[in-house]
């Protein structure tokens, strides 16, 4: 029997979607840059939301960088706002305080990547070094 989601995982999921695209459409600062919502987690008695972003960069943000916290900073500014728009969309009786976090998550496995990346070519390289007559198999 499939495992049901509880109550708070499909409000997490909507809120979700709807951030999505009232960040998109509605918050007009210049400040904040590309984001991607990556989870939004509601407590169960729907007091909060923890909303985890990512930046989407070319370069290895961390949470301390300055453009992450200008983000977090104008998030949170517009939470109101956005709290208010959910409100009204999702018809939820209580509309749970927003909290927006940095997902950690993103740069960690970007830099994992580039690990096992360097430990690919490595290996190639090493492999390619080897004697022609046994194959190239080690």
């Amino acid at each position: 029997m499939p495992r049901e989601f509880s109550r708070a995982d499909r409000v997490a999921d909507q809120i979700q979607r709807e951030l999505a695209q009232l960040i998109q459409r509605e918050v007009k600062d210049p400040r904040l840059g590309m984001i991607n919502i990556s989870e939004v987690r509601v407590t169960r008695d729907f007091g909060y939301a923890d909303i985890y972003i990512t930046l989407l960069s070319t370069e290895e943000l961390d949470e301390n960088s300055e453009e992450v916290q200008t983000s977090l900073e104008v998030l949170q500014r517009a939470s109101g706002f956005l709290r208010g728009h959910l409100g009204k969309s999702m018809r939820l009786r209580v509309v749970p305080q927003l909290r927006f976090r940095f997902d950690r998550l993103a740069g960690q496995s970007r830099h994992m990547e580039s690990l096992i990346r360097k430990a690919v070519a490595s290996d190639e390289r090493r492999n390619d070094g080897d004697d022609p007559e046994d194959g190239g198999e080690a």
